[in-house]
């Protein structure tokens, strides 16, 4: 197990203007087109796939918080085989995978049933919110930022 009780540099201080901007990034994003608990769904999911411990329990706290349902949050790994997403987040989960693990070969497929559930301003704010969250996570698992001990 890798030591996790604190970060490996005070990149916050460090980086401020960096963070910043990125946390401004994040801010867009929260007042998008997109409904909080999707983008929240969309950072869990791109954090799972990162591997950011920090960053899967904030975004998985954020979506309780928000009363999602638990069951829904334990098949996000399995989210294709799970039939508690509805038809837009199927969408939205399928485009997160293709761009956050690379999938050229999928994109094409994914982006056209994205279309299918979105408008085209939904899809770009989609789309930033995976892109920043891919962000986030690298400084997360860079940093190896601690997860909170305490709900």
């Amino acid at each position: 197990m890798r030591n996790t009780a604190q970060a490996r540099l005070p990149f916050r201080q460090l980086a401020p203007q960096a963070v910043q901007a990125l946390s401004g990034f994040s801010q867009a994003i929260n007042s998008s087109s997109i409904p909080q608990p999707l983008i929240d769904l969309i950072y869990l999911r791109v954090s799972q796939l990162n591997g950011c411990a920090y960053c899967t329990d904030l975004h998985w706290r954020d979506l309780l918080k928000q009363a999602e349902d638990a069951r829904k949050l334990n098949t996000l790994q399995v989210w294709q085989e799970s039939p508690l997403f509805s038809s837009g987040e199927r969408a939205a989960l399928a485009w997160t995978d293709a761009l956050t693990r690379n999938q050229h070969e999928i994109q094409d497929a994914a982006f056209a049933q994205l279309q299918t559930q979105f408008a085209v301003q939904e899809i770009v704010d989609i789309t930033m919110a995976i892109a920043c969250m891919n962000a986030w996570n690298r400084i997360g698992v860079g940093m190896r930022l601690p997860i909170a001990m305490t709900l």
